[in-house]
């Protein structure tokens, strides 16, 4: 192999290494999925775990009665 060959392959790696890179930066960047962000806002709070309580309550009875 010529050594320009190399040197255009090992170029057109590191490029493609690059556009990896940001991609990967991007993805880590995302937001939360959405239902982590509402369950961010409700932390800490009591009436939020009493509704998912008693929802819950309601599911596991609804099961109960097939």
């Amino acid at each position: 192999m010529a050594t320009t060959e190399i040197e255009n392959r090992v170029s057109l790696l590191e490029s493609e290494i690059l556009t990896l890179k940001e991609k990967l930066a991007e993805i880590e960047q995302k937001p939360l999925n959405w239902w982590q962000k509402i369950s961010e806002t409700f932390a800490n709070d009591t009436d939020y775990e009493e509704a998912m309580r008693l929802g819950r309550e309601y599911r596991l009875a609804q099961k109960d009665e097939k």
